[in-house]
């Protein structure tokens, strides 16, 4: 049986109040207290309108934590309201299970503890980006990663697919924690990429709008020009296919062979 409190960690979308889900409001209006993991002063005032007792999470980045400490300030934040007997709610930007530690992590800890806890999605910056881009992930196929872990750690890039590069605007730190200066970080962010694709292949720098009256950034270049582009935390790096999907021939013919021969001899009619 579940203890009386309960977390629920739900998204408020991208753009300002046009991409919150109507179970993520109610979630939000229903609680005792409302935690807010945003730095908009804007959207602040615009969940404080929702919910008489809002506290921000901001606060735990400061005092010079490590990302790792303010995660866990977080949880514990969160936790001590839920064992309180508390219903909590955590509102993040976009999704709050993409590129969002805390709120897995809040949630494990609350359902081992015996709490209710669950997750409400919201509209995330890649929906964002399909819509903005024109793009289908089912098109080629599409490859996720965070930009700091695919150059520290060796990926496999399909060329044949879309890649797309998230956070290429934070530089990764070095072995002894400092972290590197921007322009190092492109440097050695172009030259990985260089591996798999040409200089002169066409990228684009993406960040979705966060207000009704702004628009979406979307800066195409040669990939060779990454190195001088202007990178922000939030900046996506979007590159397209640059070859040909490759037919497994023996895949195919494997098909082929499996096919009823009715099927087979309509095929061969059928081109005749």
């Amino acid at each position: 049986m579940s203890k009386r409190g309960s977390l629920a960690c739900v998204g408020i979308g991208m753009m300002l109040g046009a991409h919150i889900g109507a179970r993520a409001r109610a979630t939000i209006e229903r609680a005792d207290v409302v935690f807010m993991a945003v730095s908009d002063p804007l959207v602040e005032l615009w969940l404080q309108g929702m919910h008489r007792d809002v506290r921000s999470l901001q606060p735990c980045y400061g005092g010079g934590r490590s990302r790792r400490q303010a995660y866990a300030e977080m949880v514990a934040l969160l936790l001590s309201e839920v064992r309180a007997g508390h219903r909590v709610c955590a509102a993040f930007y976009g999704h709050p299970g993409v590129f969002a530690v805390a709120p897995h992590q809040a949630i494990a800890q609350a359902r081992a503890e015996g709490y209710e806890a669950h997750m409400e999605p919201g509209i995330s910056a890649e929906d964002c980006l399909y819509a903005d881009l024109g793009l289908d992930p089912g098109a080629t196929g599409c490859q996720h990663f965070e930009a700091g872990q695919f150059l520290q750690y060796r990926r496999h890039v399909d060329r044949g697919a879309l890649l797309v590069l998230w956070q290429v605007g934070m530089a990764v730190s070095g072995p002894g924690g400092r972290q590197l200066p921007m322009g190092a970080w492109q440097r050695l962010l172009l030259q990985r990429l260089l591996q798999d694709y040409p200089a002169d292949h066409t990228v684009t720098l993406y960040e979705a709008a966060t207000l009704a009256i702004a628009r979406p950034r979307i800066e195409g270049m040669r990939l060779s020009g990454l190195e001088g582009a202007g990178l922000r935390p939030q900046t996506t790096l979007v590159l397209p296919p640059c070859a040909a999907l490759q037919p497994d021939r023996a895949i195919l013919e494997e098909i082929a062979a499996s096919e009823p021969a009715e099927s087979r001899c309509a095929t061969i009619k059928s081109t005749v």
